[in-house]
């Protein structure tokens, strides 16, 4: 093994330098935030910027959860997650599973109308006046029916369908399954991997639902975390606002920029702690439909 010339090393020292200042710049806010979070309030006050509090507290986050509109987001952004994601993965294993196989009715022209929605969306506005005209303003429907599925997973789940063997599927009918009997006695525990990664995928976008939210919900009390989060980071003096009790007035024992910071702790936590439990099966199931044996 030859020694490395001093170029050669000058390349190596800049590159992890600057790759720990990339890494650095990526965790610190991080850090920074949760740090915050759990700051005491008088020390908040008296230390211009604090990289380690001398006393943790968890004051900050007792005041958010004992506040009834931010409780009533977090369980409008938990109906979302658990609820759309349950709904998602049964259509759109539903509708994959139908279109992989070749005995449907109309195939070539559903899947045709699926891939028309790559090229062509049908805007805000036509949105809009569907989900008023089923009277579904202020309802949390609102935020997941026109997220309910993707034409993209669609494609990828019926790949993936269609890499199964008919052979599992003429066994199964053998032992006397009928069409749904195959769908969730074979192809569901066998699609484990896939179901997984898209569940994840849709978890993540109902949890961060938020532009939808501000087209179809007009009540306070039905906003979802992260309408609820916006609200506050732009307005530190009111949480919420409006009437009816909902205002959350911040004071000089309670600092905004921690309450800001613990609202961003409790919306992001959740989903990284789902991950690690989904792990084994995402990396498998991200690779979907990409490849054929």
């Amino acid at each position: 093994m030859r020694d490395l010339g001093w170029k050669d090393r000058l390349f190596n020292i800049t590159n992890v330098s600057l790759l720990l200042l990339i890494s650095l710049a990526t965790v610190f806010p991080i850090y920074y935030t949760v740090v915050l979070s759990f700051t005491d309030p008088t020390e908040y006050y008296s230390r211009p910027f604090i990289l380690f509090p001398q006393n943790w507290t968890l004051d900050a986050y007792k005041h958010l959860l004992s506040n009834g509109l931010f409780m009533s987001s977090l369980g409008m952004s938990t109906f979302l997650a658990t609820v759309g994601t349950a709904f998602s993965l049964i259509v759109t294993g539903g509708l994959a599973y139908a279109l992989s196989r070749k005995r449907l009715p109309f195939r070539k022209t559903i899947m045709f109308l699926i891939l028309l929605t790559f090229l062509f969306q049908p805007g805000l506005v036509p949105l809009y006046l569907i989900v008023r005209n089923l009277g579904l303003i202020d309802s949390a429907w609102s935020l997941i029916l026109p997220a309910l599925t993707s034409a993209w997973y669609v494609l990828l789940m019926k790949g993936f369908f269609d890499s199964i063997p008919d052979s599992l599927e003429e066994a199964g009918r053998i032992d006397g399954c009928n069409e749904i009997g195959v769908f969730w006695r074979i192809m569901l525990p066998l699609s484990l991997p896939a179901l997984v990664a898209f569940g994840l995928f849709f978890a993540v976008g109902y949890w961060n639902t938020y532009f939808n939210a501000l087209m179809f919900i007009n009540d306070q009390t039905k906003w979802p975390l992260q309408v609820l989060l916006q609200n506050m980071l732009v307005d530190p003096s009111t949480m919420g606002g409006g009437t009816g009790g909902l205002e959350f007035r911040l004071n000089r024992q309670m600092p905004s920029e921690t309450l800001k910071m613990a609202a961003v702790v409790i919306a992001t936590v959740p989903i990284m702690l789902v991950y690690p439990f989904l792990q084994k099966h995402f990396a498998k199931g991200a690779m979907v439909g990409s490849v054929k044996e």
